[in-house]
């Protein structure tokens, strides 16, 4: 790794062959050759802006919905920290920096008496990747209450992009991989404290009745096609229960995959591709992945 030497001087950390299982919630995948952690917003524009140009760059998060593979990531991975995770009102406005995880967002806002971002309590995962798939559930997604986002490219400089910039859809926005998400702005409504953490309650019981939450798992496998549930074609397909080595489809909820204890990465991606060719088989649909899988 002679291209080491060659990195800028940081305020971070920098970690040679970090084992990225430890980062995953699937806790599996090889090592990132190098993984850095920014210090600040201005240390990782001095990161990017001064480091070689022929090194990639894979952004992770919370590591809740990607799958490493095992050959691990080449380049450098950054995940950015706790230094990233602030969350300001302002008013009955929120702006929430992109390490903030998403559960945390959502009982922040409820203690602060603001509501709209209850949704979030049953997101694995931080604000970034939230804003970067259009994250969603119980009806909701991140584009119903986003103002802007700020974006930092790949030669260090920030961009403010505002909701009608971002291209939403169904799990997706026109961001690219060149830009990290750096902190977003969310326009909320006030509302009695009480009642909105009554509705988390809620939420959270309904998440734990119907997911496998405790599991190691990536939140949910593939995007549901227009007009159906990708649980229900799988179920109909005869997936529920389906097992590669300890690479398993949920039984509570065959839309999920868990590593029952020794599971590689290789088992869960090539039961996920096995699910995907029966589901096309019994219904013409062939599933999209939701989870981003690299290396």
């Amino acid at each position: 790794m002679t291209w080491y030497n060659n990195l800028p001087v940081v305020k971070g950390r920098y970690q040679p062959n970090a084992l990225l299982s430890q980062h995953t919630w699937f806790q599996v995948g090889g090592p990132a050759e190098l993984l850095f952690r920014p210090h600040s917003t201005q240390d990782l524009a001095v990161f990017l802006q001064s480091k070689p140009a022929d090194i990639p760059v894979t952004i992770i998060g919370a590591g809740s919905n990607v799958l490493v593979r095992d050959v691990g990531i080449s380049g450098v991975v950054i995940r950015l920290g706790r230094d990233f995770a602030d969350v300001f009102i302002d008013g009955p406005s929120v702006i929430i920096g992109a390490a903030a995880l998403d559960r945390t967002v959502a009982l922040t806002c409820a203690d602060a008496g603001l509501s709209g971002l209850e949704f979030l309590v049953g997101v694995p995962g931080t604000i970034g990747g939230a804003v970067k798939m259009n994250a969603g559930c119980y009806n909701q997604e991140v584009k119903d209450v986003l103002r802007w986002v700020e974006v930092m490219d790949h030669q260090g400089s920030v961009t403010r992009l505002s909701n009608a910039e971002l291209g939403f859809s169904y799990r997706h926005s026109a961001l690219s991989a060149d830009q990290i998400v750096i902190r977003a702005c969310f326009d909320l409504q006030t509302e009695n404290t009480t009642v909105i953490h009554q509705r988390l309650t809620q939420l959270l019981a309904e998440r734990e009745k119907s997911q496998p939450i405790r599991g190691r798992t990536g939140g949910s496998t593939f995007k549901n096609p227009p007009g159906q549930k990708a649980w229900i074609l799988i179920d109909q397909a005869g997936g529920r229960g389906a097992k590669i080595g300890d690479a398993q489809v949920s039984e509570k909820h065959c839309n999920f995959l868990l590593n029952l204890g020794a599971a590689q990465a290789k088992d869960l991606e090539s039961l996920g591709e096995q699910i995907r060719q029966r589901v096309l088989e019994t219904s013409g649909v062939l599933l999209e992945w939701e989870i981003i899988r690299l290396g």
